[in-house]
């Protein structure tokens, strides 16, 4: 496959039918952006693969943009060249391995904080050395920097399968915490370990979020469980290239079969919806 014509045919706007954008937009899921060489965590990216993967989205003319800004925009039928850019964790890192490239390309992101871990370290993989997180203050001043704040629950456990007083917890008890210590409304949740089932998405809405992020696809894919694709420190240009091209494959592939859910013919009302 030759480089020239892939290359073109990513950075192609969207096809559009009537006012729907035709697919989802590209959303990339990011943890710690550190160098850790000796960290196991395959999620860890170092500020200078941060730096070329950034780079590689400016070259390609696309730019990175938080989530509530992202569905904003393809809502409008806006989102194309747009990317979705989250960090799952609310790592300390963010303030020196990635705020200062983003800034500097003009782009946002959605950092997603555990509300009950402000200021500590992260402990809830065994397997990985536990990181520095963000304090209220630095989560503050991120929000200053024009970064979207979501909640990663309040302790960062998985939400299937908790009591009705428990899920309450992490989901609405989260959101009173950030929206306190961010000063902004908190419009997004992300599962912790992109766990999701039916009950853990209706607590999520009754608990007022506008959206909310999974990691893959699944037959809950929609506003309350959009699909991401993970980022680690292999993924250069090429393989970058891979993975967008994979996201416009499932995209279609997902067209493709709510269509025929829904019975509708091919090649009527091919657009989808931004989420569910």
């Amino acid at each position: 496959m030759a480089a020239e014509p892939l290359a073109r045919d990513l950075r192609r706007p969207p096809a559009r039918t009537g006012s729907r954008p035709h697919r989802t937009p590209w959303t990339l899921l990011y943890h710690s952006v550190d160098r850790g060489t000796q960290d196991p965590d395959p999620f860890t990216v170092t500020p200078e693969r941060f730096a070329a993967q950034m780079r590689w989205l400016d070259r390609h003319g696309l730019r990175g943009v938080g989530m509530a800004e992202l569905l904003r925009a393809a809502a409008g039928g806006r989102a194309a060249g747009l990317v979705g850019l989250t960090f799952d964790g609310g790592y300390a890192d963010f303030l020196h391995g990635a705020l200062p490239v983003l800034q500097s390309y003009g782009f946002t992101a959605t950092v997603y904080v555990v509300a009950d871990r402000l200021g500590g370290h992260s402990t809830w993989n065994p397997e990985t050395p536990g990181r520095q997180l963000l304090t209220a203050g630095q989560v503050a001043a991120v929000a200053d920097a024009g970064m979207e704040i979501g909640s990663h629950g309040m302790a960062h456990t998985a939400l299937p399968g908790l009591t009705g007083e428990v899920l309450a917890t992490e989901t609405a008890r989260s959101r009173e915490v950030l929206r306190a210590v961010a000063g902004r409304p908190v419009e997004g949740f992300c599962y912790p370990y992109g766990e999701v089932d039916s009950r853990s998405l209706a607590a999520v809405r009754a608990a007022g979020y506008d959206y909310a992020c999974a990691v893959g696809q699944s037959p809950l894919s929609g506003r309350h469980a959009l699909p991401r694709c993970r980022v680690g420190d292999r993924d250069h240009g090429w393989r970058l290239h891979v993975k967008r091209a994979r996201h416009l494959a499932q995209e279609l592939r997902g067209a493709a079969a709510r269509r025929r859910t829904l019975g509708v013919p091919a090649g009527v009302g091919g657009g989808l919806r931004p989420a569910g």
